[in-house]
């Protein structure tokens, strides 16, 4: 308990001194205090000179990509030969973004204080949650840590492939949008007062469409901040819900489901999780049972984690796992039978891996439509919201020429 405390509190220093031959050398350590950097430097026949706490560099946020890029670097690293402890250091010291180099650092002073790899990444559940947390484990009791980290960076680099793939599907449209929403703030609040202005001369009414577009210009003008408001509040709440409510989550999760296009999309998803992380779990020798635990949470939707759960509990209690999964009305039947045959063969893990490969795939196809599919109807709604403005602008004119 002494050790892990004090590893927890481990700081990173800079430090100057001479080696034997009178040399003077520079470097970087990860220690609790100033103290255990002396003693560890004597033991490695250093005679310290300076040592002082580094200076933290701003860094960006440390992202799954990076965590999988770390599984990927210590797996290869691993599997040539080279030691945990100096696997780590080697990635921590080289790695770009400071505080991904402060967290291996200071995983690399736990697993040196005594502790085991996986208890070592527990410490840190913002980025190494219970899945890969369980996997190391098991690599680690197997002996085949280097093959369980290949495995997690595989299953890291395929999920993360699928969230960049739809993040980027839908990220462009909505760019679109609030760029056409912007445009068209500028024309109500700077470009439609100048028209009005000219319209007060024709002595005439105005066609109602251009009345309305009038009105909504004077309306944003004097009531915009309102208007702002109002829809800052509604991010706000939105955004506080989404966090703090399950049940809000929940129902968020059940609608996604149901929208054309985009529901099939997250469906999809949602499978090639599940198997992919099934497929992980069961390679790497975790019982059936507690593999479904950490497949729940890893489907990335409220719906499937609450079928996976009642599935495992199903599972537990003797019923094989192709029936419980067919009686939640999620599952595809492709899915299903495949499954079936795998546990029939003995052989779920690559079962459900040739799963998870088909519903990426089809993941891949699916966005690519979408995209496809998003390219004219943002054209539409580019052509409504702008087009619809200017049209209003010169019906106007247009009445004036024809009485002339």
């Amino acid at each position: 308990m002494a050790d892990a405390a004090a590893a927890a509190k481990n700081l990173n220093f800079v430090w100057e001194g001479t080696d034997k031959k009178g040399n003077r050398i520079k470097g970087k350590t990860v220690a609790p205090n100033e103290a255990a950097v002396k003693a560890d430097l004597r033991r490695q026949g250093i005679a310290p000179v300076k040592i002082s706490k580094a200076r933290r560099k701003a860094g960006k946020k440390i992202e799954t990509g990076d965590i999988a890029f770390f599984s990927r670097q210590m797996s290869t690293m691993m599997s040539s030969g080279v030691p945990l402890v100096q696997s780590m250091d080697i990635i921590g010291k080289g790695h770009v973004n400071p505080n991904m180099q402060d967290m291996v650092m200071s995983i690399k002073a736990d697993v040196e204080a005594g502790n085991n790899l996986a208890d070592a990444l527990a410490k840190h559940p913002l980025y190494f949650d219970d899945l890969f947390v369980s996997l190391v484990r098991a690599g680690e009791q197997a002996g085949a840590l280097e093959t369980l980290l290949d495995k997690i960076a595989t299953y890291k680099e395929k999920t993360e492939r699928i969230k960049k793939k739809i993040k980027k599907a839908l990220s462009y449209p909505i760019a679109v949008l609030v760029v056409a929403f912007v445009v068209t703030g500028i024309l109500l609040v700077f470009v439609i007062p100048q028209f009005e202005e000219l319209f007060k001369g024709f002595g005439a009414d105005l066609p109602a469409f251009t009345q309305f577009v009038v009105d909504m210009s004077r309306s944003v003008r004097k009531e915009g901040y309102i208007y702002v408001i109002i829809i800052g509040g509604a991010f706000a709440t939105f955004t506080y819900f989404k966090k703090r409510s399950r049940k809000f989550r929940e129902y968020l999760d059940r609608i996604s489901l149901k929208i054309p296009v985009v529901g099939d999309i997250l469906t999809k998803s949602a499978l090639a999780r599940f198997a992919r992380t099934l497929s992980t779990m069961f390679a790497a020798g975790v019982n059936l049972v507690d593999a479904l635990t950490s497949v729940s949470g890893a489907t990335g939707n409220i719906i499937y984690e609450q079928a996976t759960l009642k599935i495992r509990d199903q599972v537990s209690t003797g019923q094989q796992l192709n029936t419980t999964m067919s009686q939640t009305g999620l599952f595809p039947h492709v899915m299903i039978q495949m499954i079936a045959i795998g546990e029939e063969a003995g052989s779920i893990d690559a079962m459900a891996a040739k799963v998870a490969d088909f519903y990426e795939e089809e993941v891949d196809n699916a966005v690519d439509n979408l995209t496809s599919l998003m390219e004219p109807l943002i054209m539409a709604v580019l052509g409504v919201l702008v087009g619809g403005l200017v049209v209003a602008m010169y019906l106007p004119i247009f009445k004036l020429g024809s009485v002339i």
